[in-house]
C-alpha cells in the first residue's frame, strides 16, 4: 500500500520537501492556509546560504532556476548610525554566485510551486487538529470541518504549529516587535531612498532599536523597525507612534516611514528555546519553525530548506520503514540546529542592544579570536578557529555562520582546507569548490580549488 504523507504548510521548507519527494517518486500532500498562491505577501527577500537553502534547491533540481532568479547584487549591505555615518558598507562581486546571492521570497516560493504537479497543494486547508488513529497514523481536521488520513504527518506549519504539540509541550517567548510597510516603485516616487538603500540592505543601528529597508526584485523597499520593547505591539499602527521611537534620527533615515505605502504593520517575534528537541514518535515529525523557531537573523528558511532536504533524503534511504527514517532525520537535525539557534540569539541581542552600532560594526570589520560570545562554532565546520574578517579582500566564509570562521579540519565537500588560524589577512586564498566559498589557508593543502588570489 502506498503511503500517504501529508505536509501541513506550504512555506518553504514544506514545498522544498514535497519537491525533492517528488523527483524521487514519492507522493506527498501540501496543505496550505492560503486560499491561492498569490493570497498574501510572502515577505521580503532572503540569502540562500550554500550549504543550506542552495544545497536543499541542488537537491531538489532547481540551481539553475534559482539562479536566473537570484540577484547578486542584492547582497550589497550597508550600516549606518542614526546621524546617517556609514560604519560599514560591503558590495559583493558583480554577478557572483560565490556566496550568498539574494532572492524574494515570493520569487523563490512561487519557483517551487512551479515545480510541483498543481494536485500537489491543497490550497485553502487550515489545520486546527492532528488526531492519532489506533492502527497508526492521523486524522487531519481542517476549519471546514472537512478531515482526510494520512500514514506520515510532517508539520511545517510555522510558528504557531498545530503539529508541533504532537511532540513537545515548548512554548515560544516574545524576543522583540518588528513593524514592517511598503514602499512601492522607489526609483520613481522616493529617488533619494532608493539610492540610501542601495541595491540589497540597509541597517540603521540605534540604541535598543534598528531600522532597516530592503530593496526587491520589482523595485519595491520592504521596510522594517525591530524595537526591543514591552509595549503591545498595535501601538505601532499609527506611524506617530514610530516617529516618536526614532525621534531625534537624520531626517533622511526617518523619511522611510513617512513614505510608506500605508498604515505599518506590528507583529510580535517569538523564539523557542534554543535546545528544544522531543522524543520521537512515529508518524510525526517537523521541519522549519514548526521545529525550531528563532530570531530572524537569516537562519529560519535556509535551515527550514535544509530540513526538508535532510528529511527526503532519509525517507528515499528508507522507503519500507519511514519511522526509521524519522529518527535519522530529527537526530541529524537536532544537531545541527542547537548551535546555529544560540547564534542566532546572540546576534539578535547584539542587533538591540544600547551598544547595537559598535557590536555590529566589530562584528562585521574587526578579526575576533577565539572564545569571543559572537563567533559560535560552526557544525559543519569542525573545530572552528573562531576567526572572522568579512571585509573584502579578506572574505573567509564558512557553512552555517552567519559571517565567516576558518576551519582546521576542512568543510564538508572539500578534500581537506586547512586555513589560516590567527587574524590576519593571508597573502593567498583559495576557493574551495565544493562550497563556493572563500578560505584562507596557509599551505597548498586545499586541493579542489577553483581560483586563487595573491
Amino acid at each position: 500500500m502506498t503511503m500517504r504523507i501529508a505536509i501541513t504548510g506550504g512555506g518553504l521548507g514544506g514545498l522544498t520537501l514535497a519537491r525533492i519527494l517528488h523527483l524521487h517518486g514519492i507522493d506527498a500532500v501540501v496543505y496550505e492556509r492560503d486560499a491561492h498562491r498569490a493570497a498574501r505577501s510572502q515577505g521580503g527577500m532572503l540569502d540562500l546560504h550554500p550549504e543550506t537553502g542552495q544545497l536543499a534547491l541542488a537537491e531538489a533540481g532547481l540551481t539553475e532556476r534559482f539562479r536566473s532568479e537570484a540577484r547578486p547584487e542584492g547582497a550589497e549591505h550597508r550600516v549606518l548610525d542614526p546621524t546617517g555615518r556609514v560604519l560599514v558598507h560591503h558590495t559583493p562581486e558583480p554577478g557572483s554566485f560565490s556566496g550568498r546571492p539574494e532572492i524574494d521570497r515570493r520569487v523563490l516560493r512561487d519557483l517551487l510551486l512551479d515545480s510541483l504537479p498543481d494536485e500537489t497543494v491543497a490550497w485553502g486547508h487550515r489545520l486546527t487538529a492532528a488526531t492519532p488513529r489506533p492502527g497508526g497514523g492521523f486524522t487531519l481536521t481542517f476549519h471546514d470541518g472537512h478531515r482526510t488520513e494520512c500514514d506520515l504527518l510532517v508539520g511545517a506549519d510555522g510558528a504557531r504549529s498545530v503539529v508541533r504539540p504532537l511532540l513537545t509541550d515548548v512554548t515560544s517567548s516574545h524576543v522583540f516587535t518588528l513593524v514592517e510597510w511598503n514602499i512601492s516603485d522607489a526609483d520613481h516616487h522616493h529617488p533619494a531612498l532608493a539610492e540610501l538603500v542601495g541595491a540589497g540592505n540597509l541597517w540603521c543601528v540605534g540604541v535598543n532599536r534598528l531600522l532597516a529597508a530592503q530593496r526587491l526584485g520589482d523595485g519595491n523597499l520592504r521596510v522594517g523597525a525591530s524595537l526591543r520593547t514591552a509595549a503591545d505591539p498595535d501601538t505601532y499602527r499609527d506611524p506617530g507612534a514610530l516617529r516618536e521611537v526614532f525621534e531625534g534620527w537624520d531626517p533622511r533615515l526617518t523619511a522611510l516611514i513617512d513614505a510608506a505605502d500605508g498604515p505599518p504593520v506590528p507583529r510580535g517575534i517569538e523564539a523557542v528555546p534554543t535546545d528544544t528537541r522531543w522524543t520521537n514518535r512515529p508518524g510525526v515529525t517537523l521541519i522549519g519553525d514548526a521545529a525550531h523557531l528563532m530570531p530572524p537573523v537569516g537562519e529560519g528558511a535556509n535551515q527550514a530548506m535544509r530540513d526538508a532536504a535532510e528529511l527526503a533524503r532519509a525517507l528515499v534511504a528508507s522507503p519500507t520503514d519511514p519511522d526509521a527514517a524519522i529518527r535519522d532525520y530529527e537526530a541529524e537535525m537536532f544537531a545541527r540546529i542547537r548551535p546555529v539557534a544560540e547564534m542566532s540569539a546572540r546576534v539578535q541581542a547584539m542587533m538591540l542592544s544600547p551598544t547595537a552600532a559598535e557590536d555590529i560594526t566589530r562584528f562585521f570589520t574587526v578579526p575576533v579570536e577565539s572564545g569571543s560570545n559572537l563567533t559560535p562554532p560552526s557544525p559543519g565546520c569542525p573545530e572552528t578557529s573562531g576567526v572572522r574578517h568579512t571585509m573584502p579582500p579578506c572574505q573567509w566564509i564558512c557553512s552555517r555562520v552567519r559571517r565567516s570562521v576558518t576551519s582546521r579540519r576542512g568543510w564538508p565537500g572539500t578534500s581537506g582546507c586547512s586555513a589560516a588560524r590567527r587574524p590576519s589577512c593571508p597573502t593567498t586564498w583559495r576557493r574551495c569548490g565544493s562550497w563556493r566559498n572563500t578560505a584562507s589557508s596557509t599551505s597548498n593543502t586545499c586541493r579542489n580549488t577553483r581560483a586563487t588570489h595573491s
